[in-house]
């Protein structure tokens, strides 16, 4: 999940399912913008983060699965 993730953290991606063009599995990366987002569902967080590998691209927890490390 991505409980406690802020602006700034370093993160490790361990699960992407749901983009057609997901980042690696064990893929680095700092958070630009984290933000809690709750539209009457299941509450989630989105998570935009440039990855080591130059990529930017979000997160969104749940499904995907990050860590801060």
């Amino acid at each position: 999940m991505a409980v406690g993730i802020k602006d700034g953290d370093r993160i490790k991606l361990v699960r992407m399912d749901n983009d057609p063009n997901p980042v690696q599995p064990g893929t680095t990366g700092t958070v630009l913008n984290a933000s809690e987002v709750n539209l009457g569902r299941q509450p989630y967080t989105q998570v935009t983060v440039m990855w080591d590998n130059g990529r930017r691209l979000s997160c969104v927890c749940p499904p995907d699965i990050i860590e801060k490390i």
